[in-house]
């Protein structure tokens, strides 16, 4: 009669438990217009973050420099050695449903009033299993399962950062290279000018007040080629953190030999719920809070353990018996919480309440991600639009340039129009240069932006 009681009493908390251990149901809808109005999504798959990281980045060096830091950088490893980490816990979670053994020998020697002593012994084998009726445990192991799929999501996350990070960084130096190019012509071909100002002066044709200014920009030229070796020597250290090494000088290719996609497709929306690990990251988090909530409700609930013993002694309570003999017992406890209900409520409401914060972190993270996607194609296009106006402008500074410096030789105009025109080519050619670079550096930032240099 009992046994049937205590049957009717566990199925009773069985069936009002059904309800304690729920699946969580992935987000499938993302905000309308998540890159903005402007931008025209594509459904199609072949979009820019669909590209492995070697399409997309064709300069041998870039390659090789990226293949290094995927190897060595510290905070990649770091991250891989995070999944072991979440992977040791998952185990320890699935093996929570097994029962636990235990071999506890035990033996005693005893003597009352100094008679002759008496030897015990027990060499017992210990079981407990608990019956997950309630969901603990399960809703235990799908929170670690959740936080083992976080801890790949943040291990992709950095290797996207990183060959974002490596790439930008190499493009930076491919612009400085110019840049230091196009001073170094400046500072060559305004050294001819400062000797032909000389001349000219010589002929009396230039007074001291040219040939001084011609000078003095000649020198801060040659400042400016100065600054521009100290970043670039800068920039190399950066380069040599990201692989891990100590500084050195890096082989690299010529800005204006660089190619990357042309097409720059974003993809639908929805696509981001799948290939942005920093977004896929922040709903794993939401499901751990989703579990981590159902477990907070399971602790209403009363833990039903089962344990045993079983094993050799020659101890029957007051009977010592040689040989020992057989022994075996069994336990079935079932405990239900009384007088903690007020803290367990609490628990249940701050576990409710950090649902409710991942919920909107989660949101945020999608914002965030659209927001990245609309700035870097915005700034893309701007870029390309650029381009084609430095292209012009530095073809009129040209002529303006080669016309004012036959006009001074043939003295119908002052040095001061030839300064103004050569400074104004160089600010124009730097610039143009700055402009392919931030150009570059966009269709980077979309690449990351749309989680390309996803795993192969």
């Amino acid at each position: 009669m009992r046994k049937e009681i205590l049957i009717i009493i566990v199925a009773a908390f069985a069936l009002n438990s059904c309800g304690i251990y729920t699946k969580y149901k992935p987000v499938i809808e993302v905000p309308e217009d998540l890159y903005g109005e402007e931008v025209a999504a594509s459904d199609s798959t072949d979009n820019l973050g669909n590209l492995g990281w070697r399409e997309v980045f064709t300069d041998p060096y870039l390659r090789e420099l990226i293949e290094q830091g995927l190897q060595s950088n510290t905070d990649l490893q770091s991250a891989q050695w995070r999944v072991k980490e979440v992977e040791a816990t998952l185990m320890s979670a699935k093996l929570a449903f097994l029962p636990s053994f235990a071999l506890a020998p035990q033996g005693t020697v005893s003597s009352f009033d100094g008679g002759k002593a008496t030897q015990t012994y027990s060499v017992p084998v210990t079981a407990s299993w608990e019956l997950d009726i309630f969901g603990r445990m399960r809703n235990a192991k799908s929170q670690a399962k959740a936080l083992l799929e976080q801890s790949h999501d943040y291990r992709q996350a950095v290797r996207t950062q990183l060959i974002a990070s490596i790439a930008n960084v190499y493009y930076t130096l491919l612009m400085l290279d110019e840049q230091l190019a196009i001073s170094e012509r400046t500072r060559q071909s305004w050294k001819e000018t400062v000797d032909a100002t000389r001349a000219l002066m010589d002929a009396g044709l230039a007074n001291e007040a040219a040939v001084s200014q011609m000078e003095a920009t000649y020198y801060s030229i040659s400042t400016s080629l100065l600054d521009l070796k100290e970043q670039i020597n800068q920039v190399e250290n950066s380069l040599a953190l990201l692989l891990a090494e100590t500084p050195r000088r890096y082989e690299r290719g010529k800005l204006a030999d660089q190619q990357l996609p042309e097409d720059v497709a974003v993809g639908v929306p929805m696509q981001m719920l799948s290939n942005r690990p920093d977004v896929r990251a922040a709903e794993r988090s939401l499901e751990q809070a989703f579990y981590v909530t159902n477990q907070a409700r399971a602790a209403f609930y009363p833990s039903i353990v089962l344990s045993g013993s079983a094993g050799w002694t020659n101890s029957a309570g007051s009977m010592i018996v040689n040989p020992g003999k057989f022994l075996a017992s069994a336990v079935g406890s079932l405990t239900q919480p009384l007088f903690n209900k007020g803290q367990i409520m609490a628990q249940y409401r701050i576990a409710k309440a950090q649902q409710e914060e991942a919920s909107l972190s989660f949101q945020q993270a999608l914002l965030n991600a659209g927001s990245e996607v609309n700035d870097a194609l915005v700034a893309c296009q701007t870029s390309k639009a650029k381009t084609v106006l430095f292209e012009k402008q530095i073809q009129s500074l040209e002529k303006a340039l080669e016309s004012t410096s036959l006009l001074m030789e043939h003295g119908t105009t002052t040095y001061l129009e030839v300064l103004t025109a050569r400074q104004s080519l160089l600010s124009a050619q730097l610039s143009q240069t700055a402009n392919r670079f931030t150009e570059i550096q966009s269709v980077i930032n979309l690449y990351q932006a749309l989680g390309g240099g996803r795993e192969e």
